[in-house]
């Protein structure tokens, strides 16, 4: 449970790390140019590293849904949605909001255990937790919004003092 707990932590980390690596890479070129860059150096490192851990074994895939087989084009749409809503919103806003949806979509998938996941029974509690985060997304973002009219109307009502 611990090991499963510092995985998932990693796995946050790594992926806002990522978004705001990849928006940087996205001001000097393009979402496309930023996504092949990404997913094709994520081929790459993947490929190195199941050679060199798995072996063959990698490339034994039989006994799989086709449609799995098309989850790297939704990554393309991850990348690319990602580099423009962190250009649009910023990188915390962007991600706090992904997460969000993350999450949402994930308690559906379980709830009706869909694509072969487990079905697991939609609760009170889980609705509310879902609830709790997006009220947290809301609040950060109000509050953001509150503080910067605040400093701007603050600087726009100063009078100017000419000292020459």
């Amino acid at each position: 449970m611990i090991l499963g707990l510092l995985l998932a932590m990693t796995a946050g980390a790594l992926v806002s790390v990522q978004n705001i690596f990849n928006s940087k890479v996205n001001e000097r070129t393009g979402s496309w140019a930023t996504t092949t860059l990404v997913l094709g150096m994520g081929f790459l490192a993947s490929l190195a590293f199941g050679v060199a851990f798995e072996g063959k074994a990698m490339f034994r895939l039989e006994g799989m849904q086709t449609w799995f087989y098309f989850s790297g084009i939704i990554g393309v749409g991850v990348v690319t949605c990602l580099v423009k809503g962190i250009r649009m919103l910023g990188p915390t806003y962007a991600i706090a909001i992904a997460l969000t949806a993350q999450l949402l979509i994930a308690l559906v998938w379980d709830s009706l255990g869909l694509f072969g996941v487990e079905q697991v029974p939609f609760t009170l509690k889980q609705l509310i937790g879902v609830l709790v985060i997006i009220g947290g997304v809301i609040v950060f973002k109000l509050g953001g919004a509150e503080r910067s009219s605040t400093a701007s109307s603050t600087i726009s009502t100063t009078p100017h003092v000419d000292k020459s």
